[in-house]
């Protein structure tokens, strides 16, 4: 356990030097107070794990300040000592919230195992508040990894609404990150303290979806042998995260949008409404407003839920963001298997970097977690990688390597060019860059056009 300052407060010198003594010799740092003015400047400036306070002070009532000094920090344990034993006072310092309330004299030898007590629970207060940090950088807009313009956009993006308490529609393909901005955007929101709660609208049947997110009564069903509560109920006050959200039936997707509109549900088999203030954040892979079109997803929903999109890239939209992904998930892995592979070889990189990426990121940390299991020597090879990332060897012309931007360029440009089946005019377009500038950079890279 690490050191623990206790603040000392009381107004008779010779007892204060006395305790002091005691405490001191158990392992605590002691700091003394002779009134609750000197205690509040050190309360203030150092950082006080207990508080050990007398009740009768000359200039206040430590009862009161135990009152007081919750308001302030919530966490810090109060030992209250008094002269003359007083049961209403004793009762009203613990509902004020101290941690214990002892005589002096006849209670002497309590301190101390108080004193260790108060320091057990501080120790597990320092645990918590270290999980809640790591936690907070795990679902922190850090935890986005990625330098590339498309990606620092959406990050941009989502800071600004972050801020806000806005609903939140977040499109892009399968295995691009969605849920981590989802995370990153609570995490960086006002409800950061209150629950998040996700679930994938396509995991369950129509049935089964309403019920997991309305909750039902006992009896509303057979098998509802209880009262279940929803995940509209627990996200109360946080934040509910629908994945998926073009999978869900359009009987649901009515009873989703009365309850933006009235921020209250009612459970299955129910008759009471239930309050809900949620912030809604959705995902999809599919292009609602073409289901809409359709007739497959409810407009009104759609725009209900629309407030502020965000497009997050795919992996082939930011291949130079691929080292970055791919060291980070070694550098995980080895962790968690307990491995020391020190790099993925050169060789490596013009393969990731050509391949297609159809499941994103997903999949660049599936393929990373294969490799780092394959890998016999120090570092990754491409006989570690899948076979058709393999196949990609034998195709490749010249040298490549993921931090030489030329290289990056190329490959980008050659995509594009596949993309719009040679169409120069169009590629340039899509570039961002004019024709002349194309057709240089073609000459310039040698890259075929037919």
């Amino acid at each position: 356990m690490d050191a623990v300052t206790v603040l000392l407060i009381d107004d008779e010198e010779k007892l204060r030097s006395l305790l002091k003594r005691i405490i001191s010799l158990e392992g605590f740092t002691v700091i003394e107070a002779g009134s609750l003015k000197e205690a509040n400047s050190y309360l203030q400036r150092d950082e006080i794990d207990i508080l050990l306070c007398d009740v009768k002070l000359p200039d206040g009532n430590g009862v009161d300040f135990v009152a007081e000094t919750r308001k302030k920090n919530t966490r810090i344990p109060i030992i209250l000592l008094t002269a003359f034993g007083n049961i209403a006072d004793g009762v009203q310092a613990m509902k004020n919230g101290a941690f214990d309330y002892i005589i002096k004299g006849d209670d002497n030898e309590k301190v101390v195992p108080l004193l260790h007590r108060a320091a057990e629970l501080v120790d597990i207060q320092r645990k918590l508040a270290h999980l809640q940090r790591r936690l907070g950088r795990q679902y922190s807009f850090d935890a986005i990894i990625g330098n590339s313009a498309a990606i620092r956009n959406a990050v941009e993006l989502a800071v600004k609404v972050a801020a806000t308490d806005a609903n939140v529609l977040l499109l892009g393909e399968t295995g691009t990150g969605k849920e981590v901005f989802a995370q990153s955007i609570h995490q960086a929101s006002q409800r950061s303290g209150e629950e998040f709660v996700a679930i994938n609208c396509s995991a369950f049947s129509n049935e089964l979806l309403e019920s997991e997110l309305f909750g039902y009564k006992a009896g509303a069903f057979t098998g509802a042998v209880k009262d279940k509560k929803g995940l509209l109920e627990e996200a109360n006050s946080g934040t509910l995260f629908l994945d998926e959200i073009g999978e869900m039936p359009l009987t649901l997707q009515v009873k989703l949008l009365r309850v933006l509109e009235t921020k209250q549900f009612i459970k299955i088999g129910g008759t009471k409404s239930i309050k809900a203030d949620i912030r809604i954040i959705a995902a999809t892979n599919r292009h609602l407003q073409q289901e809409v079109e359709e007739g497959k997803f409810r407009e009104d929903l759609f725009y209900r839920l629309n407030v502020f999109s965000i497009e997050i890239p795919s992996l082939r939209d930011r291949i130079s963001d691929i080292p970055l992904l791919a060291n980070h998930f070694l550098a995980l892995f080895n962790e968690k298997m307990n491995k020391k592979i020190d790099a993925i070889d050169e060789a490596c990189w013009p393969l990731l970097i050509a391949h297609n990426w159809k499941g994103n990121i997903r999949e660049l940390k599936n393929i990373i977690e294969r490799a780092v299991i394959l890998a016999a020597g120090p570092a990754i090879l491409p006989t570690d990688l899948p076979n058709e990332l393999q196949q990609l060897q034998s195709q490749k012309t010249g040298t490549l390597s993921a931090f030489d931007l030329a290289s990056v360029e190329k490959l980008h440009i050659q995509r594009v060019l596949n993309h719009t089946g040679g169409n120069k005019t169009e590629t340039a377009r899509l570039l961002n860059i004019g024709l002349t500038t194309l057709y240089r950079k073609i000459e310039e890279y040698g890259i075929r056009t037919t």
